[in-house]
C-alpha cells in the first residue's frame, strides 16, 4: 500500500482555478464517495482557500493517481484538461514530509501561518467521523498535528509579522505598548483594510472606526468586527480623537494632507498620532512627518519590517525542518511495525489455542482434577509456551531491520502455520511505503551541525 497526495494549491494553481475545486458542507459525501473509488483504502480531503488536497492510502500506486484524479473529474464536473496540468502528486515518504510542512505551516503563503493546523485538525475529524480513515492515517495525522503543535510552541516562527496589514498593527501595539482604550481609524473598506481590522480586531481593540467614500460598504465591514461606520465627510472630527490610522483606500491622490491635520493639532492637545500608510498610491501626505506629535509610517517602512521577520521567520523554519526529519523517521519505525504485529499476534493466538485444546483433553482424560490442580497445570502451561515464543518475538521483532525483510516474515508465517491466524486485510506483507531512515538520519545529523554553528556564529557576533 502507498500514501499518496493529490494537491491543486496556490503555487501550481490559479485562483481562478482553485475556486472551482473547493468543497463546503459536501465534504462528508465527497469523502464516503472517494472512499469507494476502486484502489483507495483510506482518505482525508484538507479544502482551504489556498489549496485542495486530497491525501489517500492506495493498494498500488499507479491506480491510486488515476482514481484520484477521476475523482475530481466527476465530483466537480471538470474536465480533466482543465486541470491535470496544474496538480501536484506527491508518494509515500514525499506525501508524509508534505503533510508534515504543510501542518507546521512550512507551505503557506505566510510562512509559520497556524490557521492551517485548525484546518488540517477539522478534516482528519470530519474524515475520521466519516469512517474513511485507518490504521496508517489515523496514527500519520495524530503525529502531523502534534508535530505542528510543538513546531508552534518550541520555536519563534509565528512570533514576526510577515504581512504589511499585520505588520502594521504590530507597530502600533509596540509603540503603544498594547491597545488598551486606544482609538483606530481604518480608513478603506477594501482587502487590506478587511485584514487590517481583522488584526486589529484578534489583537483585543475594541474602539473600531471604519471610514470609506460608500458609507454602506464601511458599515459592511464595521459591523463584522463590532466597529462604527463613518462617512469621508467626517474626517476631521474623528481624527481629533483618533489615536492610531492605517489607511488603505483606492485613491489616485491624498487623502489627509498637512495642512488639514495641522489645523486640528491643537484639540488634541498634545497626544501622539500614528499613522500608517499602506496604500499604493500613498493615502498620506508625506509632510504630515514635519508635525509635532504626528508619526508617519509608510508601506516602504513596513516592508522592511515584514523582510526582517521573514528572515527570523526562514531560521525558525530551519528548526521545525530538523523536528519533521526526526519525525518521518520514527514514522517510519512505526510503519516497520506494521509488518510484525500481525505475525506475532497470529503466533499468540495459535499458541493460545494449542494450550487451551490441550487442557481441555486433559480434563476430559483427568476427570479426577481438582480446580486447584487444573490452575497449577494451566499455569505451568502457559509458562512453557511463553518460553518457547520469546526468542521467535525477538526475533520477529528484529525483522524490520532486514533488508529483505518480507521475505523472512513469510517464512516465519510459513514455518509456524500461521496462515490462518492472521486475519483478513492484516497481512504482514500489504504496505510498501518506503522511507529512506538512513538518508533521513544523515539530514537530521547535518542541520543540527548546521544549527549549531549559526548559533556559534551568533554568540561571536554578540560577544565581539
Amino acid at each position: 500500500m502507498h500514501v499518496l497526495v493529490t494537491s491543486l494549491n496556490y503555487k501550481s494553481t490559479p485562483v481562478e482555478i482553485r475556486e472551482k475545486f473547493t468543497f463546503q458542507d459536501d465534504l462528508t459525501p465527497a469523502l464516503e464517495q472517494l472512499r469507494q473509488s476502486k484502489s483507495i483504502l483510506e482518505c482525508v480531503i484538507v479544502s482551504t482557500c489556498n489549496r485542495t488536497e486530497l491525501y489517500v492510502v492506495a493498494d498500488q500506486v499507479h491506480t491510486g493517481r488515476y482514481y484520484t484524479k477521476l475523482f475530481l473529474q466527476e465530483w466537480f464536473e471538470e474536465p480533466k484538461e482543465n486541470f491535470s496540468h496544474h496538480l501536484q502528486i506527491r508518494e509515500d515518504e514525499h506525501a508524509i514530509e508534505h503533510l508534515f510542512r504543510v501542518a507546521s505551516g512550512l507551505d503557506s503563503m505566510i510562512l509559520g501561518e497556524t490557521q492551517i493546523l485548525g484546518q488540517i485538525r477539522q478534516s482528519f475529524d470530519t474524515a475520521r467521523e466519516a469512517g474513511t480513515t485507518g490504521t496508517v492515517f489515523n496514527h500519520l495525522f495524530k503525529q502531523a498535528v502534534t508535530t505542528a503543535k510543538r513546531a508552534h510552541s518550541e520555536t519563534k516562527i509565528g512570533e514576526n509579522a510577515v504581512s504589511v496589514s499585520y505588520a502594521a498593527v504590530e507597530l502600533g501595539r509596540r509603540i503603544f505598548d498594547g491597545f488598551d482604550d486606544k482609538k483606530v481609524l481604518v480608513m478603506g473598506a477594501g482587502k487590506m483594510s478587511e485584514l487590517t481590522a481583522k488584526h486589529l480586531s484578534s489583537s483585543g481593540v475594541t474602539d473600531i472606526t471604519v471610514m470609506n467614500r460608500t458609507k454602506e460598504k464601511a458599515q459592511e465591514l464595521a459591523q463584522r468586527f463590532t466597529g462604527r461606520a463613518e462617512g469621508m465627510d467626517r474626517m476631521n472630527e474623528s481624527l481629533q480623537s483618533t489615536d492610531i490610522l492605517i489607511s488603505s483606500t483606492g485613491s489616485n491622490d491624498y487623502v489627509i494632507r498637512k495642512n488639514e491635520v495641522k489645523d486640528l493639532l491643537k484639540k488634541r492637545r498634545g497626544r501622539p498620532l500614528f499613522l500608517v500608510d499602506i496604500a499604493v498610491p500613498r493615502d498620506l501626505d508625506p509632510e504630515l512627518a514635519e508635525l509635532d506629535n504626528v508619526y508617519l509610517y509608510d508601506i516602504d517602512d513596513l516592508q522592511g519590517i515584514v523582510n526582517a521577520n521573514l528572515e527570523e521567520r526562514k531560521e525558525e523554519a530551519e528548526k521545525i525542518e530538523l523536528m519533521i526529519e526526526e519525525e518521518l523517521v520514527a514514522f517510519s519505525h512505526w510503519l516497520d511495525t506494521l509488518g510484525v504485529v500481525p505475525v506475532i499476534t497470529a503466533l499468540r493466538s495459535k499458541a493460545s489455542t494449542v494450550q487451551e485444546q490441550t487442557m481441555e483433553s486433559l480434563e476430559r482424560k483427568l476427570s479426577s482434577l481438582s480446580e486447584r490442580e487444573k490452575k497449577v497445570i494451566r499455569k505451568h502451561m502457559k509458562s512453557i509456551i511463553n518460553q518457547m515464543l520469546r526468542d521467535p518475538i525477538t526475533a520477529l521483532k528484529e525483522v524490520p531491520q532486514e533488508d529483505n525483510a518480507d521475505e523472512l516474515l513469510q517464512y516465519m508465517t510459513k514455518v509456524f502455520a500461521l496462515e490462518d491466524h492472521i486475519e483478513e486485510g492484516e497481512s504482514p506483507l500489504t504496505h510498501d511505503i518506503r522511507i529512506n531512515k538512513q538518508e533521513r538520519e544523515w539530514s537530521i545529523q547535518e542541520r543540527r551541525t548546521r544549527l549549531a554553528e549559526k548559533k556559534e556564529a551568533l554568540v561571536r557576533t554578540f560577544l565581539s
